[in-house]
């Protein structure tokens, strides 16, 4: 079993364009020159995927005081992202990694502990990407609930 990769601050962020929730692609570059949160959930409309992406939802206007957008990754086809973001009423892209190559190059896929097992699957994962591309925080294994307000206490 291989280690995975470990962005550190000061890493280049991983390229990406991947299908979004509306049908379209959205990709890294298309923040360019702007701070954006990227973050890596498991799986859509599940208890602790739906606490943080409404806490996402719900600190969009304070994070975007800052100056910052968010993008979320998940392995859900674009279909069943468009439906959470409809049932949770959710107001930044949504992008589908199905082949999880992007997950792999965050780091934010691989080996984690769940109910005690070791299991191969996304791990919860948060990226700040400073304006010229570069990681500017990397948190990995992070919990659901109370993330969202970690995350403006460190950017504040």
């Amino acid at each position: 079993m291989t280690e995975n990769v470990r962005l550190e601050t000061g890493s280049v962020a991983p390229p990406f364009s991947l299908p979004n929730d509306e049908g379209g692609t959205t990709s890294l570059s298309d923040f360019a020159g702007k701070k954006v949160i990227v973050y890596f959930y498991p799986r859509a409309n599940t208890p602790g995927c739906t606490k943080e992406a409404c806490d996402f939802r719900d600190s969009l206007s304070q994070l975007g005081g800052l100056g910052i957008d968010v993008v979320a990754i998940s392995p859900d086809t674009p279909d069943k992202l468009a439906k959470f973001r409809a049932d949770h009423d959710l107001n930044f892209p949504l992008l589908s990694d199905v082949d999880k190559q992007v997950m792999n190059a965050y780091g934010a896929f691989g080996e984690k502990k769940n109910y005690g097992k070791v299991v191969q699957g996304v791990i919860r994962s948060t990226f700040v990407i400073a304006a010229d591309g570069t990681v500017e925080k990397a948190m990995y294994n992070v919990r659901a609930t109370g993330h969202v307000a970690r995350v403006l206490k460190d950017l504040a």
